[in-house]
């Protein structure tokens, strides 16, 4: 299996999931291009197949950590987005996405998968640019979005559950998605990729 070096990230991501995203890294920044029509998305009204779509994920260290890129996105048709993505299983994931709303807007958005997912659109953008942020502390997780990088909006507290039999949480793998679930295909370029160990002392005061 390929496995990629990402300036900024202490462990290696491989290719997952089909069609499979197109990829480069130059100068630290990684470009993905999704296949046409591609997404991950369980409808909760019960409707259509298992989805899924190439991404780029590997296994973070463990612990509390704190996951963030730049990410700027060439909108095309709804619902393209570049999304951080957190994997547990088929049926069992978030993404943290920078999507076209249905208004044709550049939008916050959380998904949070568990068996079916829940859609959650947060705020707007000017411009096709946005900070996303992964957070892990203990048994929960946290996405958060931010303008310019530094004062950062909470948008989801959750867990994925599916902890083992001693009460451990499960291995997940954490990575990057470009999605384009209507159109052609979309290219998100992520850069400023960072993890550093542990999570803010509050996730709820923008630090």
């Amino acid at each position: 299996m390929t496995t990629l070096t990402i300036q900024g990230l202490p462990f290696s991501v491989s290719p997952d999931g089909d069609p499979p995203c197109q990829h480069r890294i130059d100068n630290g920044a990684l470009t993905l291009s999704s296949a046409p029509l591609t997404d991950l998305f369980i409808d909760p009204a019960g409707t259509g197949s298992l989805p899924d779509a190439g991404r780029l994920v590997g296994t973070p260290p463990g612990g509390d950590f704190t996951m963030s890129a730049r990410v700027t996105v060439d909108f095309a048709s709804t619902y393209d987005a570049g999304v951080l993505l957190v994997y547990a299983a088929d049926r069992r994931w978030a993404k943290l996405c920078f999507e076209l709303s249905p208004q044709g807007r550049p939008t916050a958005v959380t998904v949070v998968t568990r068996e079916s997912s829940d859609d959650c659109n947060s705020f707007e953008v000017t411009g096709h640019t946005l900070w996303l942020r992964i957070v892990r502390s203990g048994r929960a997780w946290a996405f958060h979005a931010s303008t310019d990088g530094q004062w950062w909006r909470l948008l989801r507290y959750f867990s994925l559950g599916g902890d083992d039999v001693s009460g451990r949480p499960e291995p997940v793998r954490v990575g990057f998605l470009a999605q384009s679930p209507t159109g052609q295909g979309c290219t998100a370029v992520f850069d400023s990729i960072a993890l550093r160990a542990g999570a803010p002392s509050d996730l709820r005061d923008g630090s």
